[in-house]
């Protein structure tokens, strides 16, 4: 809290005050912890568009289901244009991404086809940084 009131200008019990009513209010959502996840082996990311065969209610949620199920999904986003997801996908290494492309999100229900974009190299992401 000192770090964090130093760094914005006030004295600790104001910026405690501030914090608890941005929380309070729903502003802040939540604390997470920043994970450095080349130590933990996890730093192949490929961000992977899918198009669906039906984009009904009924077959988006069935989808959606199926998404939250596979941990290497990191993110999903319906998207508008020409493809209906846009996905960040975590695994090791290229192997273990082209199993779970194969084996868990070319099997979602209602995939029609995929296309996957491999990284080669982060330049910025949402890891905040103090």
């Amino acid at each position: 809290m000192t770090e964090l009131a130093e760094k914005v200008g006030l004295s600790k019990t104001p910026c405690q005050v501030r914090l608890k009513r941005l929380v309070d209010d729903g502003v802040i959502k939540g604390f997470r912890a920043v994970l450095d996840m080349a130590l933990l082996g996890l730093d192949h990311i490929a961000f992977t568009e899918v198009k669906l065969s039906d984009t009904r209610e009924q077959a988006l949620a069935e989808f959606n289901r199926g998404v939250m199920a596979i941990p290497e999904i990191e993110e999903c986003h319906m998207i508008a244009g020409n493809f209906d997801y846009l996905m960040k996908v975590r695994t090791a290494d290229i192997r273990r991404f082209r199993t779970v492309l194969g084996e868990k999100i070319s099997t979602l229900p209602h995939v029609a086809n995929t296309s996957t974009f491999v990284v080669m190299e982060p330049i910025k992401d949402q890891t905040a940084r103090f």
